[in-house]
């Protein structure tokens, strides 16, 4: 038998920060927390969730090696939103012809919007 996929671990300065704005980009809501971890997740269905933790360091200049990808049902007002939220567009190598745009999270770390399927 196999493992299930419990929890995303993501480093944070700020994890309730953090936390809280990928709460709003995904609809979850906050499940757990102390000053130095917070979880947020989008029920107790068993839905993955998402952790973050608290470290001294930010986050490199290096793309991260995992990172999320969203498909919203429209790319562009979905992408809108996330910027007006905090997100910034960041350039890591994709070309203008990808069918995703690449994010960063007010921590800088690394997500996609994809187009919508179909």
């Amino acid at each position: 038998m196999g493992s299930l996929w419990e929890s995303l671990v993501v480093d944070a300065q700020d994890p309730a920060r953090l936390a809280r704005w990928w709460a709003e980009a995904l609809d979850y809501q906050v499940t757990y927390e102390t000053p130095d971890e917070v979880t947020i997740c989008r029920s107790t269905d068993g839905t993955p969730s998402l952790t973050f933790v608290r470290v001294t360091e930010a986050k490199g200049s290096a793309k991260n090696r995992l990172h999320i990808d969203l498909r919203p049902i429209d790319q562009e007002a979905e992408i809108e939103r996330l910027v007006n939220m905090g997100a910034r567009h960041v350039n890591i190598g994709q070309s203008e012809d990808d069918p995703w745009t690449v994010l960063a999270d007010p921590e800088g770390n690394e997500f996609c919007v994809l187009r919508q399927r179909g």
